[in-house]
């Protein structure tokens, strides 16, 4: 039989290309396409280079005839002097300039021999120059046009003339070392010097009558440039930098670097002196720099082609603020810092800084350096306070069903009592409210209502502090009725965290007993008023999933797990376990949960669907080995379930009601567990997690999908409560409403109203949600997926209007414009796209792609005007885009330092840096936002923590306001339209809270303070 393949490959597997056979791949395309793209880019970049080299030499030519000119009067001027020109010669030869004449001058005296300067020292200083990246620095000429000569070259050249110097050969090659064939040790055409000065002899310059010639010396030796006396002071510019301030010019002018830190050429030379570079050559030595430097610049803006960067391997973190933010004002500390990403020619790049326009701060010690705008005159007196605002939690959505039990008690109040992350929440059906015990440290994990139904015990897992320090767990006794804590149990003595717990019934819930989550599973018995433990014993090797007292008997304690029943007597510090027998019936993997009847025989439920009755068999003293007290015995079986029995709850008037996982069957029974009702809990909730009685009969269902439902079974059952069910990552809220938008690794996008606390609708989205934002007239949401496509949903409908595809990486944010007529997406890909919007969000059309970052794109924000944005990146750096002309990248950061921003949601930037701690290795801030009147700015940390910190922040160690009730990592923060709340998310705790934003009242669970460290919540 003929074998078949695959349409368009041949029984080699290479494609059939021929004729009619080609049907190309729709993923090959899309990378051909991608390609295609990137080339083009590159293409217009290359272009732009090459014409801006091209408009330099046209500049350089037109000045060649002025320089000529310039230098043929100062060369008649010599020869009325009859003073020679002395040009290097040596190691260590002298280069002297003739003077320059005026009207008013007379002709200058020659120095000393002790006066002449050593021509082998550097020329110009270093300075720092911004081209997108705050670690991009290069030499550049004194820009000023004025009667100055540098080493015999008169400073006619533009502002962004760039010059690297070579640094000196031998004896013998001193000039040809010095200068590009062609070109003298000054940077002038030979014929220019050869006209000027006349044939010379360079050899010896000490016997030529120099004493009616002046020099000046550089401080320290560091070169040498000469000026006329008072007429041309030491001045320096930056490519596209700011002049600096007439006040720091003497002190920029004396600083020098040391000589072993000059950069090398950029051109190294043959033996002859002639370039090796494939640079072209030009009379003018600074455009060679200008075109090498253009490709550099063109490697870094290339997505295909990025420079190498220098790897940096830190031993520890920054150990205080000293080395997270650095002051400096002088060129001396410039080989001070790192060579991050050196270009293709420099060992070493000087630091740009001068005194009062820039500060720098270090994250795992890359400098990221930081322009203060003018409107901060007096920045050495800024001081940083406490904000006046303050934050009270309002309302936590979500609850904690997927993997906890037991966890839903109703109080004498009428309250509600659950928990989620390390909040307990007390919430009030009828009146709508929420209070919340805020005194855990890490998640709660377990609960227990007292026979009063007032006193709540609540335990929590084990953790770390943000210095890696161990939290231990704990139990916490508080009284519902005020939020006090009455007693704390266990500090020292539990592993891991508190597994299950329960108070006693028999004596008014004196005692508690507790099984931690250690390997052994330690289970003990506590005394509630003093907090002493009565007894301790090691448990079982494997799971312990429930523990109660007999309520008859605080001296039977029962614990159930996976595969097995213990029967425990506790007598004094002793305990003694009896294991229950399965005998003919088959041993199930899980004991779920049990429950006493109301004959006080025990009811379990298991993995296999079938509920056991245990009946206590009556003290048999005749046969050796029987307990005094009698044993358990299974008497009953009964099938209740197709899978597993999550819950069993005993009703007030004796029935029974299980709950079911697979299934989701809510089941009700006679006491003598005969079925008398039934209902299916419908499967966007979930199975059922826990059951709990009202105080007036209505039924209350905790679900595996983290809702809490009321109903009956006769009426069904309607969530009163509802959260995510995995880590969350985007949020968005409306500009004029207090609606919140949410999404994550669940797939579920959800609206929030956070007027009325309840979830508005929630949709599934094709893939995990990331980030999330509104149109600014809030008709629709736009979503980041994890796949690099997009997704536009009307927030009225819910219906998907539009999808598209950017890349193949994750989406990390999702922006726009403040006039709508833009949408920004940044992704993992190193890009941002930009859309044009059209219709109220209706409508997008591509309009460009911001290329330049050279890791993942994390945060961006928008100019006021709608045309600028600020983005920062996952090594970061700090861009600056011009949307409305093409997309540009703005090299010149220092322009960008008065831009107003619509948002602030970067996490670098000068505004806010303040916000980072001592020792920060970049990832401890996941999401920061300022408020809409530009008082306050909120962070979201990696310790759980949400800050609120004065803005602008912009000096280290400042104060902060910090709440807890978190449980995991807080992955982003956003105000509401009217700065009247605060949302926050958890990552893996998957809550949401909502914080009322007050003036000066002071939020009801936090103690602020403030330090020099950080204001820290205790």
């Amino acid at each position: 039989m003929e074998q078949r393949h695959p349409e368009g490959q041949a029984a080699n597997g290479d494609s059939l290309l021929g004729d009619n056979n080609i049907m190309p791949h729709q993923d090959w395309l899309t990378n051909l396409d991608s390609r295609l793209r990137s080339q083009e880019e590159q293409l217009t970049l290359v272009k732009s280079a090459l014409a801006d080299a091209l408009r330099r030499l046209s500049f350089y030519d037109q000045q060649i005839p002025l320089l000529r000119q310039q230098l043929l009067e100062a060369n008649s001027g010599v020869s009325d002097t009859k003073d020679p020109a002395i040009l290097p010669q040596g190691k260590n030869a002298l280069g002297i300039l003739p003077p320059i004449l005026s009207s008013s001058s007379a002709v200058q005296q020659p120095p000393s021999s002790k006066e002449l300067v050593p021509w082998n020292d550097s020329l110009l200083r270093l300075k720092q120059v911004s081209i997108g990246t705050q670690t991009e620095e290069s030499t550049v000429l004194p820009a000023k046009q004025g009667q100055c000569l540098n080493n015999g070259y008169l400073q006619q050249i533009a502002e962004s003339s760039v010059v690297r110097e070579k640094p000196i050969q031998d004896h013998s090659s001193t000039r040809e070392a010095d200068s590009p064939k062609g070109l003298t040790c000054g940077g002038l055409p030979e014929e220019l010097v050869k006209n000027s000065f006349g044939p010379k002899n360079y050899g010896g310059g000490q016997d030529l009558g120099l004493k009616n010639q002046n020099i000046q010396e550089e401080p320290q030796g560091q070169g040498l440039v000469c000026c006329h006396p008072n007429t041309c002071p030491h001045e320096f510019q930056d490519v596209g930098e700011p002049p600096p301030k007439d006040g720091m010019d003497k002190d920029m002018g004396t600083a020098q670097s040391p000589p072993s830190a000059q950069p090398p050429s950029p051109e190294p030379l043959s033996e002859g002196g002639s370039s090796s570079s494939s640079t072209p050559a030009s009379p003018i030595p600074a455009v060679q720099n200008v075109m090498s430097s253009k490709k550099e610049l063109l490697r870094r803006n290339s997505s295909s082609d990025k420079p190498s960067r220098a790897k940096h391997h830190l031993s520890r973190k920054a150990a205080s603020s000293a080395n997270l933010l650095n002051r400096f004002g002088s060129l001396e500390n410039r080989n001070k810092d790192p060579s991050l990403n050196p270009g293709p020619w420099s060992t070493r790049r000087g630091n740009y800084n001068l005194e009062g326009l820039s500060t720098k701060m270090f994250l795992r010690g890359r400098p990221i350096t930081m322009y203060i705008p003018s409107d901060f005159p007096n920045y050495e007196d800024l001081r940083m306070e406490l904000p006046t605002e303050k934050l009270q939690l309002d309302w936590v959505y979500g609850y904690r069903g997927r993997d906890c039990r037991s966890n839903l008690y109703v109080l004498t109040s009428g309250e509600l009592v659950y928990f989620i992350a390390c909040v307990v929440v007390l919430y009030h059906i009828q009146r709508r409210t929420q209070r919340h015990y805020l005194e855990h440290t890490d998640c709660v994990r377990c609960l227990a209502v007292h026979p009063d139904r007032v006193r709540v015990a609540s335990g929590q897992m084990a953790g770390v502090d943000k210095d890696g320090k161990p939290l231990q767990p704990f139990i916490h006794i508080w009284d519902s009725s005020t939020l006090r804590t009455l007693q704390q149990i266990g500090l020292g003595n539990f592993e891991r965290g508190v597994g299950s717990l329960a108070f006693s019934t028999a004596d008014n819930g004196a005692y508690l007993c507790v099984v931690d989550e250690s390997n052994e599973h330690m289970l003990s018995v506590w005394d509630c008023a003093r907090g002493i433990k009565q007894a301790e014993i090691k448990s079982t090797n494997e799971s312990v999933l429930t523990v109660e007292f007999n309520p008859q008997d605080s001296s039977n304690i029962i614990t159930t797990g996976k595969s097995h029943v213990y029967f425990w007597t506790w007598s004094g510090n002793s305990l003694t376990k009896k294991q229950g027998i399965f005998g003919k019936y088959k041993k199930p993997k899980f004991i779920q949960c049990f429950v006493f009847d109301t004959s006080n025989d025990v009811l379990t439920g298991d993995s296999e669907g079938n509920i056991l009755t245990w009946a206590r068999m009556k003290a048999d003293n005749s046969t050796p080995g029987k307990g005094t007290k009698g044993t358990y015995q299974i008497s009953k079986q009964t099938r209740a379930h197709e899978g597993s029995i999550f819950s069993l709850c005993l009703c007030r008037d004796g029935s029974v009601l299980s709950g079911g996982g697979k299934d989701r069957r809510l089941v009700r029974w006679s006491p003598s567990l005969t079925l008398l009702q039934e209902v299916e809990i419908p499967e966007q909730f979930g199975a059922v997690r826990t059951i709990a009685e009202g105080n007036h009969g209505e039924l209350l269902v905790g679900t595996t999908r983290n809702a809490l439902l009321l109903g009956s079974l006769a009426d069904g059952f309607q969530p009163i409560i509802q959260g995510h069910t995995d880590e969350l990552w985007g949020l968005g809220t409306h500009p004029s409403r207090d609606l919140i938008v949410t999404c994550g690794y669940d797939r579920q996008l959800c609206m929030w109203d956070g007027g009325e606390h309840t979830l508005a609708w929630s949709v599934m989205l094709e893939e995990t949600g990331l980030c999330a934002d509104f149109h600014p007239s809030g008709k629709v949401v736009t979503v980041g997926l994890s796949t690099g496509r997009w997704v536009v949903i009307d927030a009225e409908t819910q219906q998907v209007l539009s999808g598209y595809t950017d890349g193949n990486e994750q989406l990390s944010v999702v922006r726009y414009s403040p006039d709508g007529d833009f949408l920004a997406i940044g992704s993992h890909d190193n890009f941002i796209y930009i859309y044009s919007v059209e219709d109220s969000g209706h409508k997008y059309i591509r309009f460009g792609r911001c290329t330049g970052h050279s890791s993942f794109i994390t945060h961006l924000d928008w100019s006021k005007d709608g045309k600028f944005i600020m983005s920062n990146s996952g090594d970061y750096e700090i861009l600056y885009w011009d949307v409305a002309n093409g997309c540009k990248l703005l090299r010149n950061r220092f322009e960008n330092r008065d831009r107003e921003w619509a948002s602030y949601t970067c996490v670098l930037g000068f505004h806010v840096f303040g916000v980072w701690p001592d020792g920060s290795d970049g990832t401890d801030i996941n999401s920061l936002c300022r408020s809409h009147n530009e008082r306050v700015v909120a962070v979201a940390d990696d310790f759980c923590k949400v800050h609120l910190f004065q803005y602008p922040c912009a000096k280290p160690k400042a104060p902060s306001h910090v709440y807890r009730g978190h449980g995991s990592h807080v992955t982003n923060v956003r105000f509401t339209h009217n700065d009247g709340y605060l949302i926050s998310m958890g990552g893996k705790d998957t809550s949401i809270f909502q914080w009322r934003v007050q003036g000066n009242s002071c939020a009801l669970f936090s103690a602020s303070t403030s330090s020099q460290d950080a204001g820290v919540s205790t």
